[in-house]
Order: C-alpha cells, then structure tokens, then sequence
C-alpha cells in the first residue's frame, strides 16, 4: 500500500498550486558543501530549480553518442519496441528508454565522477537511475513537449512518493532558439501545481508522443510564469542542465534544419524508492520507471570514451 498522498493530482477539478513539503537540497547543515557545488551554485539551484553548465564536456566526447543514436534509428527490431517512442507526426525515432541498460557507454556516462558528486550534494547520499533516455528531435518535424513537471508524472504514474530525484541533460547537438530547446520556469519548483482529468490505462503509450494528462491549466501555468518568467540555456554539444525533478518544463517543435537530440538520465535517492501509484493505475514498465535495479550508483573513474 502507498503511504498518504500528500501531492494530490490528476482530479476532476482544477487546484491552485501549494508550497513543496520537501526541501529542494537534501543535505543537511554541514553536508550541504560535501561536494563539488558551492554555495553560489548551492544558492542558484534552491532559487531557480535548475544549473546550467555550458561546454560541461567535450564535443568529441558526445559524438559517440549521436553516431550510436543514429544506428539505433536503423534497428528494426529496436525501433519496434515499446522502449523506442516515434514522432507522432514523422514516425521517425522520438525516444529511446533505458539507454543505461543498451549502451555500455552511456551507462559509464551516468556514473561520472563529477555528475555523480554534484547529485549526491543535492539529494543528500547515494543515488539511483530512475529512467534514462535519448531525445531527439529531427529537423523540420521533430514535435515538441507540453509543460509539465516530471515529479507530477512520476509521484501519480510511478508511485513516487516525494520530491528527491534530480535530471541531467547532457546536449548531443547544439541546442538553440531555432530548434526547440528545453524551456524552464524559474522558481516553479517551489510549488506543486496539481492537473486535472483522470489518468487512462497505459497512459504512457500515448502521452510519450503527446502528453494530455498531467499538464497544468493554463491559469495556473500562466501564475508559475508571472513569478519567474521563462529560461531555455542554449549551448554547444557537450553542455550540461541539472534541474529539479518538480520544475515545470516544455519544448517546442523544431522548425530550424537542425537536429536537436539530448541525452537525459534522471537520478532518484535510494531512501525515495517507488511505492504503489498514487493514481490508482498499474505501474508502468521498467524502462520508464526503474523498481529492479535500485542500488546505490558507484563512481566510474575511467572518463575515456568507450
């Protein structure tokens, strides 16, 4: 059984936001400067609820990872699973789950060193992959995302009981205001903005391509943007965004001729392991919400591409 919903969601009536009931860093007193972020970072991601960092890596070292993305375009096989999402409009790839488990060198990517120190700062201790996946968007077709905040998903669709879990986007390509960049709203994090409309059997199947369920009212998006307006960190391959598992983000369709594909890996605290639901819905699978493998993630100190 889950324990009590203290984020209640997905009703039939719309809800005002109410403040988070956790804290956005987990480490307490003299932990909080355990790690490699300090306080004007420490400052930055408590206000705005995410840290970008530009040219975190090397262009050579993401390429690997977009020539590996484009023979996974080419796999049949894998196109056919239900861990690879096609454009509902192009049918061409969208995303692929579970990227940690597929690629060698992607899994490596989500135990480095400095990643892995600045999550542990944030959630305070060990850390675990909840989901992991590629995200592309072609050229001239690749569809947008609606606003939404992952933990809402993850709190009502998984069974996630609290705000304790921290995403990584690392750009594969150059990421820029033509072809459809991540866009956050500073702030929104401090509040929890409930959705209304009840949440369908296998809901992933089709919210995967176009979310429905699970985005704010535009009364309430538009309050969230009053207070803290809208960002997209633009940067080359190679760049880094950490945000806060409850910011409220989106994208838009790519227009431009350029491709725009991001690498995402999404790190939950081992003390805020999945619980039943709190929709009322089966749990969804494993390579979007991960309740086998939950041991604490061990540094990888070999920072060569594979």
């Amino acid at each position: 059984m889950s324990s009590e919903d203290l984020f209640p969601t997905r009703m039939e009536q719309d809800r005002k936001p109410f403040p988070r009931l956790d804290p956005v860093i987990h480490a307490r007193n003299q932990d909080r400067w355990n790690g490699p972020l300090g306080e004007e970072s420490l400052s930055r991601y408590e206000r705005d609820g995410f840290l970008w960092f530009e040219g975190f890596f090397s262009q050579e070292r993401m390429r690997p990872f977009f020539d590996e993305l484009n023979e996974m375009a080419k796999d049949t096989e894998l196109v056919k699973s239900d861990q690879v999402i096609t454009d509902p409009d192009s049918g061409d790839l969208r995303s692929v789950f579970d990227m940690h488990r597929i690629s060698k060198r992607f899994d490596a990517l989500t135990r480095d060193p400095r990643i892995l120190g600045m999550v542990r700062q944030l959630l305070g201790g060990d850390v675990y992959i909840h989901q992991s996946r590629i995200n592309d968007k072609f050229g001239f077709q690749g569809s947008g995302f609606q606003w939404h905040s992952d933990f809402e998903t993850w709190h009502s669709e998984d069974g996630m009981p609290r705000m304790r879990a921290v995403s990584a986007s690392i750009m594969l390509t150059d990421n820029n205001e033509f072809n459809g960049p991540l866009m956050l709203i500073p702030g929104s994090h401090h509040y929890f903005v409930p959705c209304h409309g009840k949440t369908p059997e296998d809901n992933w199947k089709d919210s995967l391509k176009s979310q429905r369920v699970g985005v704010p009212s535009q009364e309430n998006l538009r309050t969230m943007v009053n207070q803290g307006g809208i960002q997209a960190p633009k940067g080359p391959p190679g760049s880094l965004l950490l945000f806060e598992c409850n910011t409220l983000h989106a994208s838009n369709k790519n227009l431009s001729p350029w491709p725009r594909a991001n690498l995402f890996f999404v790190y939950n605290s081992v003390d805020n392991g999945l619980e039943k639901p709190y929709g009322g819905t089966d749990a969804r699978p494993g390579f979007l919400a991960n309740r086998d493998d939950t041991a604490a993630l061990s540094m990888y100190d070999n920072l060569e591409p594979l």
